[in-house]
């Protein structure tokens, strides 16, 4: 397991000054956002640019998100550590290192096979034992696993594929960037009595959930 101290300083003042001063302030995400070594998830080469206030490439096309998105789609989870989550885009592995500490497990699906190993092994690790990655199609969500407590979708979706919201449990909610290619609305949706309730958060940009790869 990575020694929590390394860099502990930059996640700390990552914390300090990109997430709680634009308002997260769940004490469970913001100790988890200082714990987490984000460094470990970035390719070597954007090392020292891991705990920047932007997104960075982690091959593939694929992004690690800046870390006040990740805090805030984790927020916007609303976890008490009894969950099943569903994570769809594993990419680096940080959001669900993330969500791992505020859950009970993580199921987490990734396309890309090359990505979905190495994320697989940071993430063992740095001991998140409670994480599951599998290579596969997102947008047809993990049925064997199925009903979720929670699903989160980190690509971007114009609408949330029906199986996704099949398999998410009564009460449950997704968090999700809905729009198009370039622009998206980041989205709460929740499940209640058969009835969806969407509530915008805020503009954001992740890259295209694509499907039947």
């Amino acid at each position: 397991m990575s020694d929590k101290s390394e860099r502990l300083d930059e996640r700390l003042e990552m914390v300090g000054t990109q997430i709680q001063r634009r308002g997260i302030t769940d004490p469970r995400v913001l100790k988890v956002m200082s714990e987490v070594p984000r460094h470990l998830f970035v390719p070597i080469q954007f090392s020292k640019e891991a705990y920047s206030d932007w997104p960075l490439p982690v091959g593939e096309g694929q992004t690690i998100s800046q870390p006040y998105i990740v805090a805030l789609m984790t927020e916007l989870m609303k976890l008490t550590g009894n969950e099943k989550v569903l994570e769809v885009g594993t990419g680096s592995g940080y959001q669900a290192a993330v969500l791992s500490r505020l859950a009970k497990e993580v199921y987490t699906i990734e396309r890309h096979e090359q990505l979905a190993n190495r994320a697989n092994e940071v993430l063992a690790d740095i001991g998140c034992s409670n994480v599951h990655v599998m290579v596969g199609d997102g947008t047809e969500g993990w049925p064997l696993r199925a009903p979720f407590d929670a699903i989160m979708v980190t690509a971007a979706t114009e609408g949330i594929p029906q199986p996704l919201k099949d398999q998410l449990k009564e009460g449950g909610r997704i968090v999700a960037p809905l729009g198009g290619a370039f622009s998206q609305t980041l989205t709460v949706l929740e499940r209640k009595h058969k009835k969806w309730i969407e509530k915008p958060i805020c503009g954001c940009v992740f890259v295209p959930l694509i499907s039947g790869e």
